[in-house]
């Protein structure tokens, strides 16, 4: 028996399938779904017609039309998950290539890849071929990417790690006090080079052309201040970074930068210039005592260089202005100059949610072990 499905769609619907249309962010088979309702509601066009418009069967639209009447809008515009074809490994082949994933990679390569990992199932496995865009869904399903590697920079947390940690947190909870500021250090390093050849200029439809050989001109330093309350940050290009370089920038910030403060809390890494005997190298012991007076190093664990905020500025500075060849010095202060400027006027800050708190919640583990030991 041939039964004909009658769409007849409320105004309720009817603008619900009209703003899934013009929204565009679903799946195609959706789309033609709502499209197949809206042409079918109160037979406003034959199945013939719908089929011709959208490219669609009519033995859809028939199953569509009977959903929609039977089961409801949301029925018909979802349809239900179809059988597909059988998966192409089964579970013994799958723990093989899982455990490929996560073993080393053969010897003269540094990671794996999808084609050679796939390579080496079939020559471990009696399969005949398999794909790689199968290797590659397994992997999704498993949340596995043999090919890349991250970089972890919390080192061994030990009680010195954590008092550290604890300690440094515990200066950025402070209140913002002119009085008493806290200034990130750090340094970055910046390779100089110039073209060999001249760039060519932006034309329509096309894109700066910068020849691939360059000529190495020098390598600077970047000192780099960063006060969170403040907005407020320093970038000092020098050629060398050495006990005097950073003694003079001690120096620098506690008589030109804050001049009127009682007391400036700098946070900076155990790098080896940064100690207070590099003040004595620089000046004369009375001077060294003097800037010394008016700072307070507090130091953030070895491996620990996410606990320092200016390292997040120092990303900002390589994104923004230093990401492109600059071939001189002069060019160098200028960029950074101006840089500076803008971001400064802009008061440009970060907002720092982690606390002593936070870290007593997420390395729980390594609280308890040192509360054991």
């Amino acid at each position: 028996m041939n039964i004909k499905y009658l769409v007849e769609l409320s105004n309720e619907e009817k603008s619900f399938l009209v703003y899934l249309i013009a929204k565009g962010k679903t799946s195609a088979r959706k789309l033609k779904r709502a499209n197949t309702l809206l042409m079918s509601n109160n037979r406003m066009s034959q199945d013939k017609e719908i089929s011709l418009a959208f490219n669609v069967g009519t033995a859809t639209i028939y199953r569509t039309k009977k959903q929609f009447v039977e089961e409801g809008l949301e029925a018909a515009l979802n349809e239900g998950a179809r059988s597909g074809m059988p998966r192409c490994l089964d579970g013994n082949q799958e723990a093989l290539l899982i455990a490929l994933a996560c073993s080393k990679p053969p010897e003269g390569l540094c990671r794996w890849t999808l084609s050679l990992i796939t390579e080496k199932l079939i020559a471990l496995t009696e399969l005949d071929e398999v794909s790689t865009e199968t290797v590659r869904r397994r992997f999704k399903e498993n949340d596995l990417k043999p090919w890349q590697k991250k970089m972890w920079c919390v080192g061994n947390m030990n009680a010195n790690y954590i008092a550290q940690m604890e300690h440094v947190l515990d200066v950025y909870a402070r209140p913002k006090n002119s009085a008493e500021p806290v200034v990130n250090f750090d340094e970055a390093m910046k390779q100089l080079v110039s073209d060999v050849a001249p760039p060519s200029p932006v034309k329509s439809g096309q894109s700066p052309r910068i020849d691939y050989e360059y000529k190495r001109v020098s390598v600077a330093n970047i000192f780099m201040f960063f006060d969170r309350h403040r907005g407020w940050r320093k970038a000092k290009a020098t050629q060398s970074k050495t006990a005097v370089d950073f003694a003079q920038c001690m120096k620098e910030l506690v008589d030109e930068h804050y001049p009127d403060a009682h007391k400036i809390h700098v946070v900076m890494d155990n790098y080896t210039t940064h100690t207070a005997g590099s003040l004595y190298k620089a000046f004369k012991p009375e001077e060294a005592l003097r800037i010394l007076n008016k700072l307070e190093f507090h130091f953030t664990p070895k491996h620990a260089s996410w606990l320092n905020m200016v390292e997040r500025e120092i990303g900002n500075m390589n994104q923004q202005c230093l990401d492109r060849r600059i071939e001189s010095w002069e060019m160098l202060h200028k960029e950074l100059s101006a840089w500076e400027m803008r971001r400064n006027d802009e008061q440009a800050s970060i907002n720092w949610m982690f606390n002593v708190d936070g870290a007593r919640e997420k390395f729980t583990k390594a609280y308890a072990n040192i509360n054991q030991s």
